[in-house]
């Protein structure tokens, strides 16, 4: 948990308390349903909690904003958005039932009352959305073509609607088609971590 306040000091105490209790529930929780490695859940804060907060060194969504999080899995990276940014509407969409019970259930059991859940395929979802944000579901390519019909054309923030991801590694090629569209952020830049040497937020308008 000090990872989170030592790059985001400024948190309420509802979002201290609300970011601390995710580790016993996603301890409890990923022992009954496996949401993340069992090897991994050890660097829960680092490796995906302070990873889906990566998005806000790009943007800093404005109330009433509304995002899709496409393959949320267990909640990631939608539920630390969402009690980041307690005044935007998130809809936590992925195609496996007991993740998207995992998310429910954290999120309720944190009491965040600005996310709401669809057990679904990406392309059933038909709804409108400023952003949509992702963790590495599948190619660039891939995932613009299906979250297209979801962009709304009403834009009210300072950077226009688009998709959002979370992504690794070499990214230039698979950027490539949309290279006039789109901005690579290195977080290496916001966080010193070893972890994220390699992590991008690609953002793109669509």
């Amino acid at each position: 948990m000090e990872i989170i306040l030592k790059y985001f000091p400024d948190l309420t105490e509802e979002q201290r308390r609300q970011f601390a209790a995710l580790y016993d529930l996603y301890i409890d929780w990923n022992a009954k349903i496996n949401v993340i490695s069992r090897k991994d859940i050890e660097n829960l804060y680092e490796h995906h909690v302070l990873h889906s907060l990566g998005i806000a060194k790009i943007i800093n969504f404005r109330p009433g904003t509304s995002i899709m999080d496409l393959g949320t899995g267990g909640g990631f990276p939608g539920i630390p958005l969402a009690i980041l940014f307690p005044e935007v509407k998130f809809h936590l969409v992925d195609s496996i039932g007991k993740k998207v019970r995992v998310a429910t259930e954290v999120a309720n059991a944190i009491g965040l009352k600005n996310v709401t859940f669809r057990h679904a395929r990406a392309e059933e979802e038909k709804q409108l959305f400023d952003f949509v944000v992702s963790r590495a579901v599948m190619p660039l390519g891939d995932l613009i073509k299906i979250i297209k019909k979801n962009i709304s054309p009403r834009q009210q923030n300072a950077l226009p609607n688009g998709l959002i991801c979370l992504k690794g590694g070499e990214l230039e090629h698979e950027a490539m088609p949309f290279k006039n569209k789109t901005t690579l952020h290195s977080l290496s830049e916001d966080f010193e971590e070893e972890f994220f040497q390699t992590k991008k937020v690609v953002y793109v308008t669509v």
